[in-house]
């Protein structure tokens, strides 16, 4: 093993003991049982074990340039994490990291592939764990942002109905456990309560009522050190501007080769409301079975040999996912990746428009999440394989969603219109991100801007404008993501010359795993 990769387990093993959570998601079995610790004297003990880990990364020569850039990419990466929860305080301002830790602890013990029965005894430790935790997280929090507050309070709900839900599960998978999953469900959904309680009336929110901004000095911090962006915010705002006008232009030529008029959020109501498909399980299949046979006869992009398993979306994450997700394999176990589907039975009036479908499936399954994750889950690279940004992950889906529109998927202007549709929302989102965090948008201010641009419901802006003030600079990745990996293309284009095998160009991306693209350009020789 390399002295980054040895870095990196050692980085990993510090990650998964702050953050057992994610330990769960990845597939670390030993950490299945514990919640974290969060409160201050915690942090400071995490934190300094983190920063001595640093110190050691910055220390280490790498012999080669694949080795510079694996430990480039995992010096980052810790620093973001530091950064983070030095500057932006999600454990003491935000209690909605509280409840994601706890229902993420729970979720991904019930989706990991092999018999429930053999995860329920950890499962079982880390709801007795919940009310210790919500307890530590109420002394914790201190002047939440209000916009944080509403959204801890809307996640209640569901995560009740999480736990609730595991509890049957569990006791259908572990019988003898029955009695006490019933008292540690029981104790957990109490803790629950109170804890919304105590958010929404004990812990006095902040009187900022732009408390939740991180400031363009954080924001381009992250931009620079989680994303390898060189542009600044005032850069990636005139991006997100300009791809706002171009595809609201592209649009309209949609919708008068539809209708012979440019109201094209008239043609999306049109469609939503007329081209409905009821059996939404199985168009995601078929959809599925054709993109997949598309990437791969075009050889567009190299295929997984990792399954990917279409299957109706737990009861227990119904509220939170009203279409699809892509949940992928355990990083250490492997596995299949699971695409959620909610079926008909539980989408309000029982249908989704068929034209909507497409471009989901490319983005989370061919050749999208699912071809890229499964890609790098078998890189050599520890860090490759662990260490990922949004602006590759996210950019990666909307990319091959642009992929497979300029190769001709989208075959009827119906299917078209809806992938611009999806374009817009994600240009979009690079204006309301940069927006609320560096230039005073308002909460009240990004509803508005997202439903005056987009066909959306003022309800899901809402609930969109939440996190992107809990998570800055995620939502922009998609599209800037994209921007890079066409920009990328180009250059790769340029120097392969014109008969070069596109799959050639994605094989290499992947060969990166997750890494920002900036450093994949660094290893292509790409760089300017």
């Amino acid at each position: 093993m390399s002295t980054v990769n040895e870095l990196c387990r050692s980085y990993l093993d510090l990650k998964w003991h702050f953050n057992p959570s994610d330990a769960s998601g990845d597939g670390v079995p030993a950490l299945d049982a514990r919640l974290g610790s969060f409160d201050p004297e915690s942090m400071r003990a995490h934190l300094a074990a983190f920063r001595s880990l640093e110190g050691a990364i910055e220390e280490l020569e790498p012999p080669d340039l694949a080795s510079e850039i694996d430990r480039t990419a995992l010096l980052d990466d810790l620093r973001t994490l530091v950064f983070r929860f030095e500057f932006e305080q999600p454990h003491i301002r935000n209690p909605g990291f509280w409840l994601t830790h706890l229902f993420e602890g729970i979720f991904t013990l019930l989706v990991r592939e092999g018999p429930l029965a053999a995860r329920a005894p950890a499962a079982l430790e880390r709801l007795k764990a919940a009310p210790a935790f919500l307890g530590q997280a109420r002394s914790t929090l201190a002047a939440p942002p209000l916009v944080f507050v509403d959204g801890a309070l809307a996640a209640l709900g569901g995560g009740g109905t999480l736990i609730a839900q595991a509890v049957g599960a569990l006791r259908d998978a572990a019988p003898a456990l029955a009695a006490d999953l019933d008292e540690a469900g029981r104790e957990a959904l109490e803790a629950l309560t109170a804890f919304g309680r105590a958010i929404g009336s004990d812990i006095a929110p902040s009187d900022d009522p732009r408390a939740y901004a991180v400031g363009e000095d954080q924001f381009e911090r992250r931009l620079h050190h989680e994303h390898a962006i060189r542009g600044g915010a005032p850069e990636l705002w005139r991006y997100g501007m300009h791809l706002i006008e171009e595809t609201e232009a592209r649009l309209r030529d949609v919708a008068q080769e539809l209708s012979g008029t440019d109201d094209w959020r008239g043609e999306v109501a049109r469609l939503r409301s007329e081209a409905v498909v009821t059996d939404v399980l199985s168009a995601y299949r078929e959809e599925a079975h054709r993109a997949r046979a598309f990437m791969e006869s075009g050889g567009l992009v190299p295929d997984t040999p990792v399954p990917l398993e279409i299957v109706p979306t737990p009861p227990f994450l119904e509220s939170l996912v009203p279409f699809a997700a892509y949940q992928p394999p355990p990083v250490e176990l492997g596995g299949p990746g699971l695409f959620f589907v909610t079926r008909s039975e539980s989408t309000g009036d029982g249908t989704q428009c068929v034209h909507e479908i497409p471009s989901i499936v490319i983005h989370e399954a061919f050749p999208g999440h699912h071809v890229q994750v499964t890609a790098t889950q078998a890189l050599a690279s520890e860090v490759r394989r662990h260490v990922r940004t949004p602006v590759n992950v996210e950019g990666w889906a909307l990319y091959a969603e642009t992929l497979m529109f300029e190769s001709g998927y989208h075959d009827s202007p119906e299917a078209r219109l809806f992938h611009l549709n999806d374009l817009l929302w994600r240009a979009v989102r690079i204006i309301v991100d940069v927006g609320l965090h560096t230039r005073d948008m308002t909460p009240a201010d990004a509803v508005n801007r997202m439903t005056e641009l987009l066909p959306m419901e003022r309800r899901n802006a809402e609930a969109e404008v939440r996190r992107y003030c809990a998570m800055p600079t995620y939502q922009l990745s998609y599209a800037i993501g994209r921007r890079e990996l066409l920009a990328l293309r180009d250059d790769w284009r340029m120097q392969a010359g014109p008969s070069a095998p596109l799959a050639d160009f994605h094989r290499a991306v992947f060969s990166y795993g997750g890494l920002p693209i900036a450093l994949a350009r660094w290893g292509m020789g790409l760089d300017e």
